[in-house]
Formats: C-alpha cells, sequence, structure tokens
C-alpha cells in the first residue's frame, strides 16, 4: 500500500505484474479503490513518485465518484427502473406498491435487510420466469438459478446450464432486467461472445443494445445502496 497524505489522505493499492510494461492508475467507480499497476521489479520509491505527481487528478476522480445511500424512511429507492418512497406503517410485513414501499415502523435499522430481502424475491421470480422463457425460444432448458450480489459481472451461464444473477438487477428497468436474461440463456447455445452469440441475443432480444447501453450508464448507481453493513 501506498498512502498519499492530504486531504482527504489517499490509500493505494500496489499491484506488481509481469505484463505491465508502465506504471498506471484505476480507480473503481463502484468502491473509489484506487490501484496502482507497476511492472514487476519496480523500485517503491518510483512508485509513490509517480502517486505523487498524479495525487490532484487522483482526487479529483474521487470526487465524481457518488456516495453511498442507506435507505431510510421518506428516501425513494428504485425499483424496475421507478422511485419507490419508503413509508413506515403499523404493520409486520413489507409491501410494493404504486411508488411506494411500506415497511414495518418499528425497527428503523432493519429497513435495509428487509429492502434486501424484497428486492431478492422479486429478482428471483422475474429472472427465473424471464430465463426460462427466452431458453424455451432458442430449445434449451436452464438448470438452476442462483442469485448473488456481484459487483463484477451482472449475470453468468456454466456450462451444465446453471445460471448466475445479481439481484440488484430488479432495481433496474423490467427491459433491462429481461435484456440480462436473454444474454445469460443465449450462452446457452454460445459459450462465448461471438458474432453467433450477439445474434442470437438480438433474435430472442430485438433492442438489446438500447439495454445494454443502460447498464453501461447506470448500473454502477445501483450499487450505490447499502442494506446491510
Amino acid at each position: 500500500m501506498i498512502t498519499l497524505p492530504g486531504t482527504p489522505e489517499v490509500e493505494l493499492l500496489v499491484r506488481p505484474s509481469t505484463r505491465a510494461r508502465r506504471l498506471s492508475l484505476r480507480i473503481s467507480r463502484l468502491d473509489g479503490r484506487v490501484t496502482m499497476s507497476v511492472p514487476k521489479g519496480t523500485p517503491r520509491r518510483e512508485a509513490v513518485k509517480f502517486a505523487q505527481e498524479r495525487a490532484d487528478w487522483i482526487r479529483g476522480h474521487l470526487k465524481d465518484i457518488p456516495t453511498d445511500v442507506r435507505p431510510g424512511f421518506g428516501d425513494h429507492v428504485p425499483f424496475l427502473g421507478k422511485p419507490h418512497q419508503l413509508v413506515p406503517a403499523e404493520t409486520r410485513l413489507v409491501r410494493l406498491g404504486d411508488g411506494v414501499i411500506t415497511l414495518p415502523s418499528k425497527a428503523p435499522d432493519k429497513i435495509g435487510p428487509r429492502l434486501m430481502a424484497l428486492f431478492k424475491n422479486e429478482a428471483r421470480q422475474r429472472l427465473d420466469l424471464a430465463s426460462r422463457r427466452y431458453a424455451a425460444e432458442i430449445g434449451y432448458e436452464v438448470n438452476r438459478i442462483t442469485l448473488r450480489d456481484t459487483r463484477s459481472r451482472w449475470g453468468s451461464c456454466s456450462s451444465d446450464g446453471n445460471l448466475m444473477y445479481s439481484w440488484r438487477l430488479v432495481m433496474a428497468p423490467e427491459e433491462v432486467l429481461d435484456y440480462v436474461a436473454a444474454h445469460e440463456v443465449s450462452h446457452l447455445a454460445h459459450m462465448d461472445h461471438s458474432a453467433r452469440f450477439w445474434g442470437q441475443v438480438e433474435d430472442i432480444c430485438p433492442d438489446y443494445q438500447i439495454h445494454r447501453k443502460w447498464l453501461q450508464k447506470h448500473g454502477t448507481d445501483l450499487h450505490r445502496y447499502r442494506f446491510r453493513d
């Protein structure tokens, strides 16, 4: 690790690499982590100098990264791409309404976990339905569907027909969720990203490029919401 003093203090993770030909910096828009790749054998003083010379650039980019959101009563969270206000009520159940999500007024510290449980349940139902519908269209069968909170990918498909999705997709517009299902199901036929694969995606999801661009532009925002510590 290298620490840049100042306001704010910045920590950089240094990763030596046999493939790196020069020093380079990468800042994750998901969590603000700063990583420096350096050719193996690079002296530490050289890495420190490189980071110090780019301190203003690093801090400038860190300022542009959206801050985390921990939802509370009165706040809005996206569901199927539309903002829903969190409303307290004398109830034991979490209820999904038109533009509102009603939660038990007691134990406000449990808002996050309760929302996450709701989103997981909704995501599972919608992704299961979309996946099996698309699989039937192309003549394949889905084996098992699992949900995770992944940051590096929205979904994956294994060679034995198992699909994995990020449950946060239920926060995106429904068409975007459907596109990811079509994308992963298409891997049942083509385990690559060849022209044939993208042709398969387009056959079952003609507007996929629009939804793919939405994820590229707005997907990071879905990870801003924190539902647990």
